[in-house]
């Protein structure tokens, strides 16, 4: 399985290492989340996660499971790195107390990435806020400890990828693709 997710939570550096791995040749999956948010923004929708929390999961889970599907039809051998994976959309929904049905959890094993997950942790130094992301500071650590839960949950290897220089994370990231 050459579907590698990186996750973490909001503002860790996931953005500046997948556009680093993307200079190098390799194919990235941009997160939907965000572009989700700013087509509401301009929409005015109402599938945000500071309106309808519920509305929108159902948008993220759609989009992920979209974009997973288009990912391996066009890609067989290629190594992809994924901003995110189907799972951060049901650990969204765990952490608002949105129900899981059995059809989601069928879904998640339905599409399956490596089991080698990169999760980049809390780093506050980094850590900023914009129009798409709100979260404070204990939000984004709530939020890490929560998607590597999620993970483990699903029998993922939760890989740390150190704080450290990109190209140290991206170093690092590579040094387990072989």
């Amino acid at each position: 399985m050459k579907l590698f997710v990186i996750t973490g939570g909001p503002g860790v550096g996931k953005t500046t290492l997948l556009n680093a791995l993307k200079r190098q040749g390799f194919s990235v999956v941009m997160e939907d989340a965000r572009r989700i948010i700013q087509e509401q923004i301009q929409t005015d929708g109402e599938g945000l996660p500071w309106k309808n929390k519920i509305y929108y999961a159902q948008l993220m889970l759609a989009a992920s499971l979209e974009t997973y599907q288009c990912t391996v039809g066009e890609t067989s051998t290629n190594i992809v790195f994924f901003d995110r994976g189907i799972l951060d959309t049901i650990c969204y929904m765990k952490m608002e107390n949105i129900p899981l049905t059995e059809e989601m959890n069928n879904l998640v094993s339905a599409h399956p990435y490596n089991r080698n997950v990169f999760i980049l942790p809390p780093w506050e130094e980094i850590y900023t806020t914009d129009n798409e992301r709100k979260q404070t500071w204990e939000e984004a650590v709530l939020t890490f400890d929560k998607i590597k839960q999620t993970y483990l949950e699903y029998d993922y290897e939760v890989i740390e990828v150190p704080k450290n220089s990109v190209e140290s994370r991206c170093e690092f990231v590579l040094s387990y693709l072989h």
